[in-house]
């Protein structure tokens, strides 16, 4: 476990929230006592703040390993996260941060592979892995050439002939440096405007998503105060090639479709109906930036099922 801690401070959920247009009330240092049976006691930091963390001190292992190297070499252009959420994080407990030695297989490709965690408080709160591919890992089998113009389709409707909701956001420099800045990256390894240069990060765009569904659920007039839903698991595969393209001010149209609720798809060890969303963010030409997988559950259930452990 490595020795390093991260202290998050409510500012750096203001931060990572603002950046991502992320309106959880978890996350509001006012409206979290209007929550139903909130366990936590206070707010808590966002899922995509923990996952950009990672993010960070995963290029920053890949380098002193020269790991980059290979990623290049081989054209592993796709960075898969799988993470599972154990519990949540609050503001002002040390946060520490585990990640386990490469593992390199060929079969069937080339992949470069490491075990993650988190530990806050003596207790694991984030498990996972960080795989890099020359295919994404997720959803990649589901076909998304035969959209239409995503740029003609009106923000916040169902995209015609598919059961698609589409939420229109543009990525830009200063939201994607504040997000990192509240995860505790770098943004000057990503972007300087002295020596012109923006890379933009892997997660910021994904982070986006969150938002969306919220805006979705609003739509739909789900009560956020008495139904609270909590994050269990992402899984995200980000193409590198796309990445190192954004712009600023760039579009991205996220799509989200609802997958149906099924006994066949329940929360580990317990008969809780994951609600999943699969998720992608195409960029003006259709392009596809990220593909993820975002599954939540309703935190009443999770309660009902801790008291009757």
């Amino acid at each position: 476990m490595n020795k390093e801690s991260y202290t998050f401070e409510q500012i750096h959920i203001e931060v990572a929230r603002n950046a991502s247009d992320d309106f959880n009330l978890f996350h509001d240092k006012h409206k979290w006592l209007q929550i139903t049976h909130n366990p936590f006691k206070g707010p808590i930091v966002l899922g995509y703040q923990l996952n950009t963390l990672i993010e960070y001190q995963m290029r920053l292992y890949r380098a002193a390993h020269h790991e980059d190297q290979v990623i290049a070499e081989n054209n592993l252009r796709f960075s898969n996260y799988q993470i599972t959420f154990v519990n949540a994080v609050r503001p002002r407990t040390p946060v520490y941060l585990d990640i386990k030695k490469t593992l390199i297989s060929t079969i069937p490709t080339l992949t470069l592979g490491n075990r993650i965690a988190l530990k806050s408080d003596g207790k694991t709160v984030l498990l996972g892995f960080k795989k890099e591919t020359s295919e994404p890992l997720f959803l990649a089998g589901i076909p998304l050439d035969n959209l239409p113009d995503l740029n003609g389709v009106p923000d916040r409707t169902t995209v015609p002939g598919t059961d698609y909701f589409l939420k229109r956001k543009y990525v830009n420099n200063g939201s994607a440096k504040n997000f990192l800045s509240g995860s505790f990256a770098e943004q000057a390894d990503y972007f300087d405007e002295v020596l012109q240069f923006a890379h933009y990060p892997e997660i910021f765009p994904c982070s986006l998503t969150s938002g969306a569904l919220l805006e979705k659920a609003q739509l739909e007039n789900h009560d956020f105060k008495r139904n609270p839903m909590v994050y269990t698991s992402h899984e995200i595969s980000v193409d590198r090639h796309y990445v190192s393209q954004l712009k600023n001010n760039d579009t991205l149209n996220i799509l989200v479709q609802q997958v149906p609720e099924s006994p066949a798809n329940t929360l580990n060890q317990t008969n809780i109906r994951l609600r999943t969303y699969h998720c992608y963010g195409l960029l003006e030409n259709n392009a596809v930036l990220f593909r993820l997988t975002m599954n939540l559950v309703p935190l009443e259930e999770i309660l009902k099922n801790l008291a009757q452990k």
